[in-house]
């Protein structure tokens, strides 16, 4: 089964050249890995010192770029025009009956303005991937990490609107009829419906999908890592670790009082001060890793062999390595006191708020809407919270716990 590792981080952080050279440690180690890039920059053929051809109207295919090592350059906008193309053959079997709605009239690139629709086929082509045993190991370069938490709430939204608009058991009734345009829509739909719920089962199953936040020795930084941990737990996506990038190498003791020495010893001072000040704010909860700066940029499969190798040891700071957290992330409903209607059931998710100001929280039906830190969940209840109102909430540390009682004209009697 393909493990998944996720490479999250801002622009400029070195992102695509260290989930390059994690991808040839994993290929050195003699692991099948396919390295795929969603950030539409299409950085990772620079990185690698490699062309990825990139033709309009087609969808690049996969090259080998070393031995155990295979590469992608996801183009969404071509996946878009080819899966439009494919939809479009699927539903002309329905005859040429149109229903007011002329499908054909539309141009690939008008969906681009369609929020998600690139994302969700980017993430649906990466399932498609999981799914095959070519490879032992996908690693992902991502967007930038604002987008890329946008992008992974995208299964959820889609697969949330499509219940609410088009149920199940309408699509069913459709399928079956005798309108053969509506029954060739309805299993598509259908078929898109299981693509993404897919995806969204893949990206919430810790024990294949993971993610590995870049990020840079600098004050600024902390608080978008603090965030971005934040989100990744709400979201429910497993982070494994911050790797702490472009870290300044320790220098013998220099007799020079040289203004460059001088400025070289404070700033190495300035990143190690900001990488305890991670280690505190993420309390244990993640290991640190450091990657030392490699000097110029590397660039080309050497160069990344080199860095490979830091990658391989990826030290952290202190002496032992922290464990990875692999545990679900999925909220945990238990039951607190009282019997009856005098029953408390409290629902407790892994939730390391920066900002507590910002926590937000809302039922609508069956579902409770969590926000925090500019990302927002909807997060379907168990059976038995369907039948109970909300009666308090609080935050215990790095979780968010819910409290429930239950409804008078909802609960068994």
């Amino acid at each position: 089964m393909t493990r998944v590792e996720l490479f999250v981080g801002k622009g400029g952080v070195g992102k695509t050249t260290l989930a390059c050279a994690t991808a040839m440690s994993y290929a050195r180690a003699g692991q099948r890995v396919l390295i795929a890039s969603l950030d539409q920059a299409h950085s990772l053929g620079d990185a690698l010192g490699v062309r990825f051809p990139h033709d309009p109207g087609t969808v690049t295919g996969i090259a080998r770029v070393a031995p155990n090592l295979d590469a992608i350059e996801v183009d969404s906008l071509a996946l878009l025009e080819d899966r439009f193309r494919d939809v479009l053959r699927m539903l002309s079997t329905g005859g040429n009956h149109q229903h007011g709605i002329d499908l054909a009239a539309l141009d690939p690139a008008e969906l681009t303005g369609l929020p998600g629709v690139q994302e969700l086929l980017m993430l649906v082509e990466l399932a498609q991937f999981a799914d095959e045993d070519d490879w032992d190991v996908l690693v992902v370069d991502c967007p930038p990490s604002a987008d890329m938490l946008r992008i992974v709430t995208a299964p959820d939204t889609l697969l949330g609107y499509l219940e609410r608009v088009w149920p199940p058991h309408a699509r069913a009734m459709s399928a079956g009829g005798i309108d053969l345009r509506r029954a060739v829509l309805a299993a598509t739909v259908n078929k898109i419906v299981a693509a993404v719920t897919e995806v969204r089962d893949l990206l919430a199953d810790h024990a294949r999908t993971g993610a590995k936040l870049v990020t840079v020795p600098e004050r600024v930084a902390i608080a978008e890592t603090e965030r971005v941990r934040s989100a990744a737990a709400l979201l429910g996506l497993r982070l494994d670790a911050v790797l702490v990038n472009k870290v300044l190498p320790a220098v013998p003791a220099a007799d020079s009082a040289h203004p460059a020495i001088d400025w070289y010893l404070t700033r190495r001072a300035e990143q190690l001060q900001v990488i305890e000040q991670l280690h505190q704010r993420l309390d244990g909860d993640l290991p640190v890793l450091i990657a030392q700066h490699s000097g110029p940029q590397p660039v080309g499969l050497t160069a990344l062999s080199m860095l490979a190798a830091v990658v391989d040891s990826r030290p952290p700071l202190g002496d032992n390595p922290a464990e990875v957290r692999t545990s679900s992330g999925e909220p945990v409903v238990r039951w607190e006191s009282g019997t009856g209607l005098h029953s408390v059931y409290t629902l407790r998710m892994h939730l390391p708020v920066v900002d507590p100001a910002t926590l937000q929280l809302g039922r609508v039906e069956d579902d409770v809407i969590v926000g925090a830190d500019g990302v927002r969940r909807r997060v379907r209840l168990a059976p038995v919270l369907r039948r109970c109102t909300v009666d308090g909430a609080e935050l215990d540390g790095s979780h968010l716990v819910l409290r429930f009682v239950p409804d008078p004209e909802l609960w068994p009697r």
